[in-house]
């Protein structure tokens, strides 16, 4: 078994990957809004929301990090304040729910509150309100982020809820099934080392990067 294989050149052969397992041919014809929930996915995001002739959004996170553990992701807080924690990790590590929602507002006031600055002029995500969304990333690692964003989604009254990203490990798939109303996925790995394993090229995406994407 080779653990060292590349499945993607960059993220625009990973749209074209994608599109080989959407349901295209009906999405075009329903209301779609493709959201990127990473900065990383909004190439991928963009280009699918073209194909699809759906509008775009990027839906705002950010990790919470373990006590003097920066490297160590416990919990996630999106631009609508939703947390979502790993609660096997918070119970491993003794933190508090208190330590956690603490946190949480910290990080939304001081950094999720200047993304939506940044990138939408402090408008927040618009009502999903009978909208079929689907919700994309570059890949997934520990599914927290993409968890964090299924439930924002369905909490602004989203009428469906899917996922599609190119890579992510096994044991990601069912707990994301279990949530959202599709998942759609190129490659599906037991052994799952990180998503910038799996791509020959994943260049940096910045803001202005962002910006010169959509406005073209």
């Amino acid at each position: 078994m080779k653990l060292n294989k590349k499945y993607f050149k960059n993220r625009e052969d990973a749209v074209l990957k994608l599109i080989d397992v959407l349901p295209s041919d009906t999405m075009k014809f329903e209301d779609w809004i493709v959201i990127a929930t990473s900065a990383g996915s909004v190439p991928i995001a963009f280009e699918l929301s073209k194909i699809l002739k759906a509008s775009f959004d990027y839906m705002f996170s950010h990790k919470i990090e373990a006590p003097n553990n920066p490297e160590c992701e416990v919990a996630i807080v999106t631009e609508s304040e939703e947390v979502v924690i790993h609660e096997e990790l918070v119970k491993a590590f003794d933190i508090s729910l208190d330590f956690i929602f603490a946190k949480a507002k910290n990080v939304y006031e001081n950094e999720v509150l200047k993304y939506i600055q940044k990138y939408r002029k402090g408008e927040r995500l618009s009502d999903l309100h009978n909208k079929n969304v689907l919700l994309v990333d570059e890949g997934l690692n520990t599914s927290l982020t993409m968890m964090a964003c299924i439930k924002t989604a369905i909490n602004l009254k989203a009428k469906s809820v899917s996922v599609a990203v190119p890579i992510l490990p096994t044991v990601s798939a069912p707990i994301i099934e279990s949530i959202a109303d599709d998942l759609y996925y190129v490659k599906k790995l037991d052994h799952f080392v990180s998503i910038d394993f799996y791509y020959e090229e994943l260049e940096d995406i910045t803001f202005e990067k962002i910006e010169k994407i959509i406005k073209g």
